[in-house]
């Protein structure tokens, strides 16, 4: 049976570990991406790894096209194409929630910190469904550019590649939240967001 807002709100049983307001989030994410874990060493070594690869398309490109043309698919995949995918991004946080039993999802942004986010109101999720939301974004748009990149010609692998380490790193908010996780690794901990207030809280089994 899954656990309500008002089940963790019992002290015999649960505590308040982390009450996280929307507009602190850039200094948590800050704070959690630069904390030593095995999760932050994946995420790094993503971004060198993809960052290599963009480098690698652009060093076999040189001398094949003309200067603009680059110039053009640098700005589509380092600009244009983060800012268009950034609702789908969203959208594939939105999946996952639902599957978990969540329906008052909602989407929003700050544009204060450029931040753009999911919110499912009062829906308590556990470790386990928390990462699963937090992960498919980045595993299925990583997975489907990767592909890309290998099937697609010239200028649009050095596009796409460039897209592929922009989006990497807009989900360092997603592996900060994943890496609050991983430093509390073997205490089932639960989360619900205050939609309304705009407030996250975790809380932790006794």
């Amino acid at each position: 049976m899954a656990l309500t807002v008002e089940d963790l709100e019992d002290p015999s049983k649960y505590r308040q570990s982390l009450k996280l307001p929307y507009d602190e989030m850039i200094p948590f994410i800050l704070d959690y991406i630069r904390r030593k874990s095995v999760l932050m060493i994946f995420f790094w070594s993503c971004c060198i790894v993809f960052l290599g690869m963009a480098s690698i398309v652009r060093f076999n490109i040189s001398g094949y096209f003309p200067l603009r043309n680059i110039f053009y698919h640098s700005i589509l995949g380092f600009v244009i194409m983060p800012l268009i995918y950034a609702p789908f991004h969203e959208l594939l946080h939105v999946i996952p929630y639902f599957f978990t039993g969540a329906r008052r999802i909602r989407i929003g942004m700050d544009l204060r910190q450029y931040l753009f986010y999911v919110t499912a109101h009062r829906h308590v999720t556990n470790s386990c469904q928390f990462r699963f939301v937090a992960l498919v974004p980045f595993l299925v748009t990583s997975i489907g550019l990767v592909w890309l990149i290998l099937v697609l010609p010239g200028l649009w692998k050095w596009s796409l590649a460039l897209f592929l380490f922009a989006h990497t790193t807009m989900c360092a908010g997603d592996f900060a939240l994943l890496n609050y996780y991983a430093l509390h690794k073997g205490r089932k901990i639960y989360t619900w967001d205050d939609a309304d207030e705009k407030v996250a809280y975790f809380y932790e089994e006794i």
